[in-house]
């Protein structure tokens, strides 16, 4: 029986090594947008009251002044013809992301930002503030005490030190959401797809593998776009949660990315290159100066110390490297093998593909950023 096991481990190991490496899939969840699925960017303008003098001057800005003053009068008192000269209120932005489907009642983080000249926000209690999306409408209300997570400090000579941006802070679960986006998933009768990376050969692989298991309910419109719509009498949202963890191998464009300011350089597994014999070597000219001083000679008229250039100039060129060929088709690791025999720096391999993409004799587009 023990041998019998071993033999079979053994099986099961050979069988594993002659199938080689599995193709690399994803879910498509993973690698495109759902239609309509997204967050809503929430504005909105409110003030921060009970900071430590670090607010606003209300004589530098106007705006802080009539929020104030504006606020104060919906509270009962009136203050447009008194002296305010407070520096414990700021005028700020407020900014939220409302998450796709949130419920009336579900709270969300905001933003704060200081609009004025205001030095500091921490400990500052933001009021009652309205959030607005991009129609008008109000979705969220914000309210809460900001915290900054930063260090400020101040001496009485002027010198000052701080950690952080002050005049910026959160508040967690500071916005409750008043009114929902009114999307309406489950009623709609076809949803598009939309490909994080556009690619003619991923979008019909998309409709295949979905078309494979709910024959006739997708199409690939183009490189971006897959329209899908339910089977069977399925509503959109049951549907839906059944396409997303269907598995499918993403394909993409050969390309190599440089970034010529860091030196890296990233490249796909599609790129090929076509023969071609690189050589690279490295020319140093080494200029030396070594003043020197000249003296005249004893007892002679008219001779004075006089200080003399004298230059050094040597050329030394690296010998010792050979052309490397790379093969009609060389696979990326190929490639990258040849070009590491040149025993080359990131910087010289971006002139290299860069010389090899001129050319002609690497298949794949180079993006420099």
């Amino acid at each position: 029986m023990r041998h019998a096991v071993h033999l079979l481990s053994a099986l099961l190991i050979a069988a594993s090594i002659l199938a080689g490496p599995a193709a690399a899939r994803s879910r498509i969840k993973d690698i495109v947008e759902f239609e309509g699925v997204r967050e809503n960017q929430l504005v909105g303008y409110g003030l921060v009251v009970g900071l430590n003098g670090t607010g606003d001057a209300l004589r530098n800005a106007a705006f802080t002044k009539q929020s104030l003053q504006s606020m104060l009068e919906r509270l009962g008192v009136n203050t447009r013809d008194a002296t305010l000269n407070t520096k414990n209120v700021a005028a700020v932005a407020v900014t939220a992301h409302l998450p796709a489907f949130a419920a009336a009642g579900a709270q969300i983080d905001v933003t704060v930002s200081a609009l004025g000249d205001a030095k500091s926000l921490l400990g500052g209690t933001l009021l009652v503030t309205p959030l607005m999306a991009a129609d008008g409408n109000a979705y969220a209300v914000a309210q809460g005490t900001v915290q900054t997570g930063s260090v400020s400090a101040s001496g009485a000579s002027g010198s000052t030190i701080s950690k952080g941006v002050p005049t910026a802070g959160r508040i967690a679960g500071g916005a409750i959401v008043e009114k929902e986006s009114g999307f309406q998933l489950a009623s709609m009768q076809t949803l598009r797809l939309t490909l994080r990376n556009p690619d003619f050969t991923t979008a019909g692989r998309v409709a295949d593998v979905i078309n494979g298991r709910f024959p006739g309910s997708a199409i690939a419109l183009n490189p971006t776009i897959i329209a899908v719509h339910p089977t069977n009498g399925d509503n959109m949202m049951s549907f839906i949660s059944q396409v997303e963890n269907l598995s499918v191998e993403p394909d993409a464009p050969a390309k190599v990315v440089i970034d010529e300011v860091a030196g890296v350089i990233v490249m796909g597994e599609n790129v090929r290159v076509s023969t071609v014999a690189i050589q690279q070597g490295n020319l140093t000219i080494t200029v030396r100066e070594s003043p020197a001083v000249s003296q005249p000679n004893a007892f002679s008229k008219g001779g004075t110390t006089a200080v003399v250039p004298q230059s050094d100039v040597s050329v030394d060129e690296e010998k010792g490297k050979k052309f490397v060929t790379l093969k009609s088709g060389a696979s990326l690791a190929s490639m990258v093998a040849g070009l590491n025999a040149l025993g080359v720096t990131p910087r010289d391999m971006i002139s290299i593909l860069q010389s090899i993409k001129t050319a002609g004799a690497l298949q794949a587009d180079i993006e420099v950023q």
